[in-house]
């Protein structure tokens, strides 16, 4: 007998830790498995076939909001050609209102709602053996009659099997890790919230964990505690270790609560390698009213401080988070949210979108606050009492303008320079958005030049004086990321000093041919408005900033005044 464990991810890069511990447990039992994840970006009718071959006795779906009409689909031709064959769904799509859930879907036999580990081997020994049906399930029995079986009882953390054995099949994905299950916040919008029993994993098998990722020079573990600093103690050994075992090559991503950190866990992580950690914090709103509405506890000043203090350190990519349509926040108040977070300067500002979860408390006051939302995964906010859906697509905007020019770090100097000229970091992305769409912009994708072009074209139309210092320093944006073979259109023609960068560069570099200098390195003049006189900067790619991957660049000045670092 065979049961297949269905993953259906988002992404190529991303990989499903439940299915995984699921096949992890059952092997602890005797109980063999096979695994088989595919993308939504997969045709469904190759993961049909590829299932059909597969010829298993179970199948058994894990189920969120990105891939569940893909479940639905495949499932209805999966009891077509296959209808003896055991549909069984799990995950937190599924979870929620379970009785509801086999209802809208016939196909499925069965749910495994809750924390599945303890309760995946006790299924498959019903549906291969007939022994009783575990804790945790829901399932249609004779006539179509829906019965369901107690929840189970909250895993123990040391009881999970650790997952990860030979890393050449994570090669080129990210790897997720788990400590602790549980959230001691009530944030409305988030199924955490549910369960309030937090539970960690014994440091000493986090740390031999750790040291098999550390081993194996994995390149990024993420972490998927939902506060991971929630209990200090816990933080700060795992913290330690990473520093004090650090490879040099592998990255950990955790999500926080900033407004929980002190000053020494602040002093630890600035003893750390640049880019060894990168830290999601949420802020989702500042305005007060709705901080309280989403039964959120948060100290806003203590949050800037904290971020602050992590950025003056210089060796941490932050990544903030807001979300657009939580409860009493409108258009400015939005917008003001946004400029608070802005001026926070975070490495990457995520601009989300309220998506309203079965069996989260804001799925029951979604009528209190008249949020209405997709009927459909992934249940998107449409409008709110304080936002209309016109609002909602400004917003919209806004996100793909911040995805574009601030998130890809490729236009750190222009969107600074740029900001000054706007009454606020908000107007600017919102006035970048609109005109993108106006120009067709937003429907398909571009190459790396065409989003520079538009950048100057959008500054020439209303700051038409300014033109020129930003035609410069779109430039120095450009060739800080990478070196191009060739020019783009938007930068001032290189004919007219191409005699003086061979002459500064057979200056400073002696002996080495200028042709196989520029081959790794590139040299470019800036010049008034956007210098104050004639400059020759040197971009170095051989040497990148660790957080950014922005070249090294030194001025070379005349002869007798050497090099400067920038």
């Amino acid at each position: 007998m065979k049961c297949l464990l269905i993953a259906i991810n988002a992404k190529y890069i991303h990989s499903n830790l439940a299915v995984y511990s699921l096949k992890a447990c059952a092997e602890k039992e005797g109980l063999e498995t096979e695994l088989a994840e595919y993308t939504i970006n997969h045709r469904a009718s190759e993961i049909l076939d590829d299932i059909y071959i597969k010829k298993a006795d179970m199948l058994c779906f894990s189920c969120y909001i990105w891939n569940i009409q893909y479940v639905k689909s495949l499932m209805k031709d999966l009891k077509k050609l296959r209808p003896d064959v055991p549909i069984w769904l799990g995950g937190p799509e599924i979870s929620f209102e379970w009785e509801e859930r086999l209802k809208e879907i016939p196909e499925a036999d069965g749910i495994l709602y809750g924390e599945g580990e303890r309760s995946f081997p006790g299924l498959l020994k019903h549906c291969f053996w007939g022994s009783a049906l575990p804790s945790g399930c829901a399932f249609r029995g004779p006539g179509g009659r829906i019965g369901f079986t107690e929840p189970a009882e909250p895993v123990d953390m040391d009881d999970l099997p650790f997952v990860y054995k030979d890393m050449k099949e994570f090669e080129n994905r990210i790897v997720y890790y788990e400590t602790s299950r549980g959230c001691p916040f009530s944030c409305s919008y988030c199924l955490s919230s549910v369960d309030k029993r937090l539970r960690f994993r014994s440091l000493f098998l986090v740390e031999r964990e750790l040291a098999f990722f550390l081993d194996n020079k994995v390149p990024q573990v993420k972490f998927v505690d939902r506060t991971f600093n929630c209990r200090k103690s816990h933080a700060m050994a795992v913290w330690r270790y990473i520093r004090d075992h650090d490879n040099g090559i592998t990255n950990f991503h955790f999500e926080i609560a900033a407004d929980l950190l002190d000053e020494e866990e602040l002093s630890l992580i600035r003893t750390m390698r640049p880019g060894l950690i990168q830290l999601e914090i949420g802020v989702q709103s500042v305005n007060p009213s709705t901080i309280c509405a989403i039964r959120r506890k948060m100290d806003l000043e203590k949050v800037r401080s904290v971020v602050k203090g992590i950025k003056d350190g210089r060796n941490v990519h932050q990544h903030l988070d807001l979300i657009a349509g939580l409860p009493w926040e409108d258009h400015e108040s939005f917008g003001h949210s946004f400029d608070e977070v802005y001026a926070m300067e975070p490495s990457q500002l995520q601009l989300g979108f309220l998506k309203v979860l079965k069996g989260s408390p804001m799925y029951y006051d979604a009528e209190k606050y008249h949020i209405l939302y997709q009927s459909e995964a992934p249940f998107e906010v449409l409008s709110t009492a304080w936002l209309s859906h016109g609002d909602i697509i400004r917003l919209k905007e806004v996100e793909q303008m911040v995805e574009i020019y601030y998130n890809s770090c490729q236009f750190q100097n222009t969107m600074e320079a740029l900001s000054a000229l706007f009454e606020s970091p908000f107007r600017m992305y919102e006035a970048l958005g609109r005109q993108y769409r106006l120009l067709g912009m937003d429907k398909k994708k571009h190459v790396r030049a065409a989003l520079y072009q538009f950048l100057l074209e959008f500054i020439s139309e209303r700051f038409e004086a300014e033109t020129e210092r930003f035609r410069q320093i779109l430039t120095l944006d450009y060739y800080l990321r990478e070196y191009a073979k060739r020019r783009p259109g938007f930068a001032v023609p290189e004919e007219g000093y191409k005699e003086c960068i061979r002459s500064r560069c057979e200056a400073y570099f002696p002996g080495v041919p200028v042709k196989q200098l520029l081959r790794k390195k590139h040299v470019e003049r800036f010049a008034p408005p956007f210098t104050e006189k004639e400059e020759y900067w040197l971009f170095d790619y051989e040497k990148r900033d660790p957080l950014t991957g922005n070249a090294e660049v030194f001025i070379l000045h005349g002869p007798e005044k050497g090099r400067e670092e920038l």
